[in-house]
Order: structure tokens, then C-alpha cells, then sequence
């Protein structure tokens, strides 16, 4: 077997084994231009004319083809595992809410960080959030109470205390 031929399938090898690294962990990093370099010189090292090497760069991108769907494919059936896809649960038990869980703070009395015109920041019990008034303009300073909780909504209206 020639040295060359050798020397290209090496690169070949190696250029399909990065890039495939790079279709697992995504980035655009080292792998991924590693892999495009390799497959670019085994194209150059193995084509001996312009013809067989525009065949060889078609064969290749049919096979990067090929393992990108692959992969894909292993990835959505959670036979590959994804390193960018959060596998832990946030669990309620475990201290995390969502954002409809804000219902503990109906009847909550705090002040406004902002003026409200109506949406603004609100202070409860020394934490921040978004609120939105009843639909009127209310001043920076002013006690509110929440009166609605709809979602992440949090809906307020001026106290009189």
C-alpha cells in the first residue's frame, strides 16, 4: 500500500472521529477544526486529480451526513448522553419553585422600589420582584399589597397602613 494512501485514510479516520466529537459536545472548538483539517488534507493527500478528489470531498460529506443523522438519531433516543441537556430534576422537596408557586405571597404587604406605571419593582420581605399594578400610576415609596397572583404575575394595589 502506498505511504500516501495511508497517510490520507489515517487522516481520514481522524477527521470523522473529531468531527463526530464535536456533533456530541457542540461548540466549535478544537475538535470540530481539527476534524476539518484532517478531512481536507486526507481530500489533498489521497485525490491524485481534480475529478477524484471533488468525488472523495462528495463521499465525505455524504458520510458526515450520514453520522450527523446517526447521532442524532442516538442522542434523541437517549442512547448517547448529551452533555448539554440537564438530566437532575429540580424538585420542590428539594427547596426550588417555579414560578407558579408565588401564591404564598397573596395578601403580602411591601413597597414600591420604583414607580409603577404601571408595571415597576415591588420589595417583599427584603426580596425584589416584577409587579404590575391595578391599571393606575403608582409613586415610588407607596405601600402595596399583592391582591392577584396570575403565573409569574404578581398583581398589587396601594395600600392604605
Amino acid at each position: 500500500m502506498d505511504i500516501l494512501l495511508a497517510v490520507g485514510i489515517l487522516l481520514f479516520i481522524a477527521g470523522f472521529i473529531l468531527i463526530g466529537i464535536e456533533m456530541v459536545i457542540p461548540g466549535f472548538g478544537a475538535p470540530g477544526i481539527c476534524g476539518i483539517i484532517c478531512l481536507v488534507a486526507g481530500v489533498f493527500v489521497t485525490a491524485d486529480t481534480v475529478e477524484e478528489g471533488a468525488f472523495i470531498t462528495v463521499v465525505v460529506l455524504a458520510l458526515l451526513g450520514i453520522m450527523m443523522a446517526v447521532i442524532l438519531w442516538l442522542l434523541s433516543k437517549g442512547k448517547l448522553r448529551s452533555p448539554i441537556v440537564l438530566e437532575e430534576e429540580q424538585k420542590k422537596e428539594e427547596g426550588y419553585i417555579s414560578s407558579g408557586d408565588l401564591n404564598f405571597l397573596l395578601g403580602k404587604t411591601g413597597t414600591a422600589d420604583t414607580d409603577l406605571r404601571p408595571t415597576g419593582v415591588a420589595n417583599f420581605d427584603g426580596v425584589s420582584f416584577d409587579v404590575i399594578s391595578e391599571g393606575k400610576y403608582i409613586s415610588k415609596g407607596t405601600k402595596l399589597m399583592i391582591i392577584k397572583v396570575n403565573g409569574s404575575r404578581l398583581i398589587v394595589r396601594e395600600t392604605k397602613e
